[in-house]
């Protein structure tokens, strides 16, 4: 009884992690460029229990023994990277990454990485305009720099992720080059709020990314919108929903069980 109230305890842990994933992805369901995430679940501390001879019939096809746990744990939460549809805007500052990239920004001195493309342009303190996101962090370029454009341009900016700006005149000017880089392993990514990711602890960002790649392309006037699925969603809400009823469950008819066995008398 003991082996079962600890499954089943541990098993609620992990199901209500699951449903975290699961709610986190509804939530973002019309988010710009959000990734969904993926749950992976391993046993918790599984062993063989052998069984004697006498199990051993005719007709058995299975091996003597049988696996025993202390129920399931969230052993990752990592993100689909899977492309999502595009929906055009028209609008000059709007960018979508069609392929396995990310944009690069500064995120308050530090670099982090996102795939949602509403840019504006916005004025510092001297009324220089950059290239932002819609927090306010800078867009980099290839060097790592803060892209600036020209007050009073409009910006082009083509499929290698190249920007233009053209002033009044129709005057072109190519200012710098947006900073893709594609995903080797988002599993070393974490989410930073505002829909950046960053690298996690003790990951090395050499080995996260790779350089982009002709497969991926910038498409200006439009925005990526969420890959969430929400028919698989609510479906996996529903089936984890049930097996948390089912562990809750095994754990009152465990302590049921505990206390009747407790009131014994002799």
């Amino acid at each position: 009884m003991n082996n079962s109230m600890i499954s089943s305890s541990v098993s609620l842990a992990g199901i209500q992690q699951k449903i975290d994933v699961i709610s986190g992805n509804i939530a973002n369901v019309n988010t710009v460029g959000y990734k969904s995430k993926d749950a992976t679940f391993e046993d918790t501390l599984t062993r063989v229990q052998d069984q004697s001879k006498q199990y051993d019939l005719p007709g058995r096809k299975s091996p003597l023994g049988y696996n025993l746990g202390f129920g399931s744990y969230l052993a990752a939460s990592t993100y689909n990277m899977s492309q999502g549809s595009l929906q055009e805007t028209g609008k000059e500052t709007d960018f979508a990454i069609q392929g396995n990239a990310l944009f690069a920004v500064d995120a308050g001195g530090t670099q982090a990485w996102t795939r949602e493309g509403d840019f504006q342009l916005s004025p510092d303190s001297n009324g220089d305009l950059f290239l932002t996101t819609n927090q306010g962090y800078f867009v980099l370029d290839t060097n790592g720099q803060p892209i600036q454009v020209a007050n009073g341009s409009h910006i082009r900016v083509d499929a290698q992720g190249n920007v233009t700006e053209i002033d009044l005149a129709g005057n072109e000017n190519v200012v710098a080059q947006l900073n893709l880089v594609e995903v080797a392993r988002p599993e070393s990514l974490v989410e930073a709020g505002g829909n950046l990711y960053k690298l996690a602890a003790g990951a090395n960002a050499s080995n996260v990314f790779n350089p982009v790649t002709d497969q991926a392309s910038v498409r200006q006037g439009f925005l990526e919108q969420s890959n969430v699925d929400l028919t698989k969603e609510m479906t996996d809400l529903t089936q984890a929903q049930r097996a948390y009823q089912l562990a809750a469950r095994a754990l009152t008819s465990s302590d049921n069980m505990m206390s009747i066995a407790n009131n014994l008398r002799g």
